[in-house]
């Protein structure tokens, strides 16, 4: 049977226990309302590793002020039900005290700052979420002391971040990344897909178009950065009334506009439908 533990303690403890055994943990980082795509990320997990724990946990620092922190979706029995039929062992469920325990005082805390990447992409229109990305993420890879860590593509960017902060603060976790799961329509799946109205979910379609058009260019031949960006601007130009936030051709490592497609190159593209903002992506190196 599933188990749900609150704090940090009792997470290191069960991995200590479990890797005392010879085995190897996996954990899946989670903000709740879990869907499909999380499910794959478990699943991934339990494949790899065997023992896997999810951490379920809206957390307040990668929010700025006028974001959607009090309204995000919270599902935790659902959330509970789905991490258990993919066969996670463990849910870490904690508090905003026991992850911020400055905070809830009033101080200000330990946060991890990943300088010039963390202004870039989403980190452009939403300053300092990558310091609270990365925050918190540091504090569960060092709760749970796992062998791995599972991260769903779609979040390109973030990954980005976390690959740095991992590697620069030799944190000895590997980073696995997943592939994106969507919608038969093409959407891809995430938590904020709740927000969209009948007529926004079929606008928030744009961007799947944009990434597929921006593929097809790529396997006939196209490499040059300009013209993919175009593409995809264009593709986005036939919903007027989604906003977009960025389309560009990066290196996936250092989040950096590139002039030619190569390897390690990521195709993303960011908008707002009605008062949701989605992302999409795919890799094209």
């Amino acid at each position: 049977m599933m188990e749900i533990v609150r704090t940090a303690a009792e997470l290191r403890g069960w991995s200590r226990g479990e890797r005392g055994k010879g085995l190897s943990v996996g954990l899946v980082p989670t903000m709740g309302a879990l869907h499909a795509g999380h499910g794959s990320l478990i699943e991934a997990a339990v494949r790899a590793c065997g023992r896997v724990a999810v951490s379920i946990f809206v957390n307040p620092t990668q929010f700025g002020p006028s974001e959607d922190f009090a309204r995000y979706p919270r599902s935790f029995e659902a959330d509970c039900r789905l991490a258990e039929a993919a066969a996670a062992q463990v849910v870490f469920a904690p508090s905003v005290e026991e992850m911020y325990p400055d905070l809830s005082g009033g101080g200000s805390g330990t946060f991890v700052d990943v300088g010039d990447l963390g202004g870039r992409l989403d980190g452009r229109s939403r300053p300092g979420h990558f310091r609270g990305v990365a925050t918190v993420v540091a504090k569960l890879l060092i709760a749970c002391e796992a062998d791995r860590a599972f991260f769903g593509q779609k979040d390109g960017a973030q990954v980005a971040v976390i690959r740095r902060m991992v590697a620069d603060l030799r944190m000895g976790t590997e980073i696995v990344v997943c592939p994106i799961v969507r919608e038969a329509d093409g959407l891809a799946l995430s938590s904020r897909n709740v927000y969209l109205s009948a007529e926004e979910r079929r606008q928030a379609l744009v961007l799947s178009r944009a990434v597929r058009e921006v593929e097809r260019l790529v396997a006939g031949g196209e490499r040059r950065a300009e013209e993919l960006v175009a593409a995809g601007r264009a593709v986005m130009a036939e919903e007027p009334r989604v906003k977009v936030d960025y389309v560009e051709v990066v290196d996936w490592g250092k989040l950096q506009p590139v002039e030619v497609v190569g390897a390690g190159t990521l195709f993303a593209v960011a908008a707002w439908v009605g008062a949701t903002r989605l992302i999409d992506n795919a890799v094209i190196g």
